[in-house]
């Protein structure tokens, strides 16, 4: 196999298993500001245990996240150094940014949230769970900056030629706010928000379907429900706003969100379907010039198609439309889903819904599958380009690192990343085993329950 192929296999491969746990951190971490504000607010001790038990989750997502995404780091230098040599300009400012301002910020008031409960004040502590949850979103901050910037670049120029070519920052303003950095940052967030909100819906509806810990599962479950519904529908905006700029400064991948093969035609949207890519066509139901009207707000406004760009500038087709309408349908099942939650509460029956206890159950896999389809349109939606416009893939990788090499280790990663699966369900289940109440004998905080009175 190609030595691309499998260094993009390699990276895929790394990033996505990393990527299940920052989204899972900075949804908790808002989850935690919101039950220790209730907290603060109401001095009952419903939303103390609440927010313990949280945040011991919260702590093991973040410990997982940080063992998971150092590898990524190595692999710039191994498998990708002439993208690396191209972008280490750009990327480290941003990178440094994202260690300065946020890691060291989440990880050094981590210790605070979880130690800290007769140690410091209420006040001060409820500050420190703010600042975890801002250092978590901060991290997605630069990290988006980053990745905005090789789909859109800006505040740049070229110095060098070949394999020397290098870019160097001329505005870091224009690199921070690149066309597409803060749609795509709202986009990401929300769906992190999601991973946190479903989470806790699917423990509090599985407390409920086996009827423990009754009033903590209740209280949480309407918590999740309100932080679900919002950020589903602030997704769905997110979402058209990314749409339309992808359709202003990358035409070729909204041509195969949709496989859109004429090159200025109005464009219908494919409520599902194949692409045939050898007809160059699409069989599934359609709804005619609906794309134009989202993009242009006028439905017989023209579409860039795929035929209007030379055949070595296409994205792969298939791949980008199907990860691009499994996102979108996954994204509206959600909503459907936080919606009957919100109307069976109001109705004051939601929990007597057992079927849709176990709905929300097994939702907790909808937002995670929807973050990894989004993270695949976004990459392999910008090839044959690394860095849009400027670098190709087949440039950027190692000329020295062969695939006996990336398989090798590719098989390491596999068997660890494995390992780190099976502990970290192993240890999640165990803590939702103990529930809010279990006490472990070595965490005296938690052994007595609460605050120390």
């Amino acid at each position: 196999m190609d030595p691309v192929v499998l260094a993009r296999i390699q990276f895929a491969f790394t990033i996505g298993f990393h990527y299940i746990f920052p989204p899972l951190s900075i949804g908790l971490g808002v989850v935690l500001v919101i039950t220790e504000g209730m907290y603060l607010r109401t001095g009952k001790d419903l939303y103390l245990r609440m927010t313990k038990f949280w945040a011991k989750v919260f702590a093991l997502t973040f410990a997982m996240g940080v063992a998971t995404g150092i590898v990524m780091e190595f692999q710039f230098g191994t498998n990708w150094s002439t993208y690396s040599r191209f972008v280490g300009d750009v990327f480290g400012s941003a990178l440094a940014a994202e260690g300065i301002f946020a890691f060291f910020l989440e990880s050094g008031f981590l210790a605070v949230v979880l130690f800290g409960w007769d140690r410091v004040k209420p006040g001060v502590h409820y500050l420190a769970t703010v600042l975890v949850s801002l250092g978590s979103m901060f991290s997605a901050v630069w990290i988006i900056v980053a990745n905005s910037w090789m789909q859109t670049p800006a505040g740049f120029h070229i110095v060098g030629e070949g394999d020397q070519a290098r870019a160097e920052i001329t505005n870091f303003a224009e690199l921070v706010f690149n066309p597409s950095s803060m749609d795509r940052l709202f986009h990401t967030v929300m769906g992190a928000w999601l991973s946190g909100a479903f989470l806790v819906l699917s423990v509090s509806a599985y407390y409920i379907l086996k009827r423990k810990h009754d009033d903590f599962a209740r209280a949480s479950m309407k918590i999740g429900l309100v932080l679900a519904l919002v950020a589903s529908l602030l997704q769905l905006f997110s979402g058209h706003r990314s749409a339309v700029i992808v359709s202003r400064h990358q035409p070729a991948k909204l041509a195969a969100m949709e496989g859109i093969y004429p090159e200025f035609e109005p464009a219908a949207v494919h409520v599902f379907g194949w692409v045939d890519e050898q007809s160059e066509t699409v069989r599934g139901p359609r709804i005619p010039g609906l794309l134009s009207w989202l993009v242009h707000g006028d439905a017989s406004e023209p579409v860039t198609g795929l035929h209007a760009l030379p055949s070595n500038e296409r994205p792969p087709v298939q791949v980008t439309f199907q990860a691009f309408h499994g996102m979108v349908a996954i994204g509206m099942g959600l909503i459907l889903l936080s919606l009957l939650g919100v109307f069976f509460w109001v109705r004051g029956t939601l929990f007597k819904q057992r079927w849709l206890m176990r709905l929300f159950v097994i939702s907790v896999l909808g937002p995670q599958i929807a973050n990894q389809l989004g993270w695949a349109v976004a990459e392999v939606g910008r090839q044959p380009w690394i860095v849009y416009g400027l670098l190709r893939t087949s440039q950027g990788v190692s000329k020295v690192v062969d695939k006996t090499k990336i398989i090798a280790s590719l098989g390491m990663f596999g068997f660890i990343y494995a390992l780190l699966f099976v502990l970290f369900i192993f240890l999640l289940d165990q803590k939702i085993r103990q529930g809010p109440d279990g006490s472990n004998p070595h965490d005296p905080n938690l052994a007595m329950g609460g605050r120390a009175k």
